[in-house]
């Protein structure tokens, strides 16, 4: 029986060297065009602060205009950190992107700060008593599930205006277990970071079906994983074209996040041994190669983790290699 792999896109707006922000904006709209014409299901936007080779820290705005030029794929956050937060403000955002797209908007929520520490106090503010992740996702749910309200001694009550009862979608992201495991008491769908954290790859979605309750928002256990794509008409230019995702990841293990670099014809020149161990260490279940063995690992992974979708993460320099490269990849989904 033919079946297709579903897919979809996680794009953070990647800046490259020597380019801006705002080109990257625009080359985020183009690729969501051009995905939706090759059948990606859903394309989300990730959130990152203060980090020089990402645009889309401000994802509920990016995500509207994301769905401003599209039609039928569904549009969301990969993932909206709640932490940094209030539940009302989200649920107001999300709740007037759905009233303007409706049934086409996803709410990923993310428990890591995505971002320097520095940086993370700057946007929460915090203070003496503030809740933790899971009462915010509760307070969250309530919002746009319950009745809309959320007091603390039933003497006051709160609206998210829009949003009360639009029922968006929520998923937990998660690149280790407590999201795994709490996605699965809860009965959300899950989406695990495979793209950075390969390692808790399998225990983690193990945890989550383990854990797994049907609720109102699912009946069976859904897992979405996100992996690095880099594929390209010749296998050897995908060896190529991969190296600027080996780059951003070795300087981010020396701790200095950049803009996407080009393409080099040679890693070793650059890394030393533990540095090369390190990066493999966190990208080994990337998806790199030409169209035949991107089908054939595409293939694998579905085998060895069972997931439902595959969310296809790719930092390429060059725009169009990066468009080929998603274009190869949806050809790949078919049998």
């Amino acid at each position: 029986m033919t079946k297709k792999i579903e897919l979809s896109v996680l794009d953070p707006s990647p800046i490259v060297e020597g380019g801006s922000a705002e080109l990257s904006l625009q080359n985020t709209l183009d690729l969501a065009k051009k995905t939706e014409q090759w059948g990606y299901k859903r394309f989300w936007l990730a959130e990152h602060h203060n980090w020089a080779g990402m645009a889309s820290s401000a994802s509920p705005i990016v995500i509207g205009r994301v769905a401003s030029v599209t039609e039928k794929m569904r549009i969301g956050s990969g993932a909206m950190l709640l932490s940094h937060y209030s539940p009302l403000s989200v649920a107001e955002q999300f709740g007037t992107l759905e009233t303007f797209f409706p049934g086409r908007i996803d709410l990923g929520l993310g428990r890591a700060p995505g971002t320097d520490q520095y940086t993370a106090n700057v946007l929460r503010q915090r203070v003496a008593g503030e809740t933790e992740f899971d009462a915010r996702l509760d307070e969250l749910i309530a919002y746009l599930y319950g009745t809309g309200t959320a007091t603390k001694n039933g003497s006051f009550s709160i609206h998210a205006i829009p949003g009360e009862k639009k029922n968006v979608p929520i998923w937990l992201l998660g690149s280790g277990f407590y999201s795994a495991q709490l996605s699965g008491i809860l009965g959300l769908p899950f989406s695990f970071a495979g793209h950075f954290a390969p390692g808790n790859m399998m225990e983690a979605i193990k945890l989550y079906r383990d854990y797994f309750r049907p609720s109102q928002f699912l009946e069976e256990p859904y897992v979405l994983l996100a992996v690095q794509v880099v594929a390209a008409d010749e296998k050897q230019e995908a060896q190529r074209l991969a190296t600027s995702m080996y780059q951003k990841f070795l300087l981010l293990t020396r701790g200095q996040p950049s803009p996407i670099l080009p393409p080099v014809d040679n890693m070793d020149e650059i890394w030393n041994d533990n540095e090369r161990r390190a990066v493999e260490e966190q990208l080994f279940t990337s998806i790199i190669g030409d169209p035949a063995g991107v089908k054939q690992q595409l293939h694998e992974l579905i085998e060895k983790t069972d997931a439902d979708e595959i969310m296809a993460h790719t930092e390429i320099f060059d725009h169009k290699a990066r468009l080929r490269s998603y274009e190869i990849l949806a050809q790949a989904a078919v049998n």
